[in-house]
């Protein structure tokens, strides 16, 4: 019996020439990096922000790169948007997709006795749930995929879905949900050659920890062996490999990007 799954020669597996992907929030920061990344191994890539001006202005600087990328606006907490989007990529892409990137997301740190009720939901329906509905919406899409390996979701968790931040407790229960998330459509939908993997970055240069006291970054560096935090295209990178024929025995798993935080004593 040959059990081997012939996924052809090594330049095959390791490209995503005619991949179809949908990566949220990839206006900027890491979204945006993993937009490039993936549109540069080949793929179309649709993405969505909630910011018009800025949306234009990333697809603008595509264009002149020659990176086949298209956008539409969408904000990922509302339901109606979400299902608007996955209708705009169905058109986009003739009814299938390869690749969903479940990236959009908020941090929110605030000690939890001063967290309010209305920013505990808007932060569980734009981190969780849309990457709950988000796959489901595109399931009967990546049922379709063409890329060997099948179909493929990535959710962008946090190490702190694992370990214990003070002051960002909402946000960690989010992303400890999205790491549960992953292991169980993994599980369930990997009969529809759909594959379900997590990436939990460390400390990346954002705009989304902009606002960090310099001290507290020090801090953390201290506890990375690699002494530093990480780089958008690092983490782009392994979503690149993750949704490539070159990963395709690997699902369920939630791999940190973090310079070794997570391991170090």
């Amino acid at each position: 019996v040959k059990m081997a799954v012939d996924y052809g020669s090594r330049e095959e597996r390791w490209s995503l020439a005619g991949a179809t992907a949908l990566v949220t929030g990839g206006s900027k920061g890491i979204g945006h990096a993993m937009v490039e990344e993936l549109a540069g191994f080949g793929a179309r890539v649709h993405t969505c922000s909630r910011n018009a001006a800025e949306l234009e202005e990333c697809r603008r600087r595509w264009e002149e790169k020659n990176l086949q990328v298209t956008v539409s606006v969408c904000d990922v907490s509302i339901r109606g948007s979400r299902e608007k989007l996955m209708e705009t990529v169905r058109e986009t892409f003739n009814g299938k997709l390869d690749i969903l990137v479940n990236n959009a997301g908020q941090l929110l740190f605030k000690p939890t006795a001063e967290c309010t009720a209305e920013e505990y939901s808007n932060l569980m329906t734009t981190n969780l749930e849309s990457s709950f509905h988000l796959s489901q919406l595109a399931r009967p899409l990546l049922i379709h995929a063409s890329i060997a390996g099948g179909g493929s979701i990535i959710n962008m968790s946090s190490i702190g879905g694992s370990i214990g931040f003070a002051g960002s407790v909402i946000y960690a229960i989010t992303k400890g949900a999205m790491n549960q998330l992953t292991r169980s459509l993994a599980t369930e939908w990997a009969p529809d050659k759909i594959r379900v993997n997590g990436i939990a970055p460390g400390f990346v240069t954002t705009d989304m920890i902009k606002d960090i006291d310099t001290e507290y970054l020090k801090k953390e560096h201290s506890k990375t062996p690699l002494g530093r935090s990480g780089k958008p295209m690092e983490i782009a990178s392994a979503v690149s490999f993750l949704s490539m024929p070159a990963a395709s025995f690997i699902t369920g798993q939630v791999i940190c990007i973090d310079g070794g935080r997570t391991i170090s004593a």
